[in-house]
């Protein structure tokens, strides 16, 4: 894949922001930090680094964010602040085994979804009342 002005751009972005981003997210910083890039440039930019596996594509309901980590890994999602944080960890062979003989299906790779809080419930509930 060519490295192009713009692409180059959003990989930069990606690796500094360490952070998942919209496309809108990015197209914004861009333009921001003074980066001459077109909306369309920046959807078919991620759409072809996404694909070539070179970024990380995560779905969600509110849309697409895209983040600077390509390999295998796990997710955090923080229900408070709404991020997604990477991780990587490895499940214990013994429960890797155990969901190979309950389904049949030799596992090869996995990705883990966590849902958590970074503020306790009493500071949430706080905050949403001030």
């Amino acid at each position: 894949m060519r490295l192009s002005r713009q692409r180059r751009f959003i990989l930069e972005l990606l690796w500094q922001a360490q952070e998942h981003l919209s496309a809108r997210q990015i197209y914004d910083r861009l333009n921001q930090d003074g980066k001459d890039i077109g909306h369309t440039s920046v959807y078919q930019n991620l759409e072809a680094l996404s694909q070539q596996g070179i970024i990380e594509c995560v779905e969600r309901s509110d849309g697409r964010l895209y983040g600077h980590v390509s390999d295998s890994h796990s997710h955090i999602n923080c229900l408070d602040t709404d991020q997604i944080l990477d991780i990587h960890i490895q499940l214990p062979d013994a429960l890797v085994a155990e969901i190979e003989q309950r389904t049949g299906v030799k596992i090869t790779d996995y990705r883990v979804d966590f849902y958590g809080y970074r503020h306790s419930a009493s500071e949430i509930s706080a905050a949403q009342s001030a």
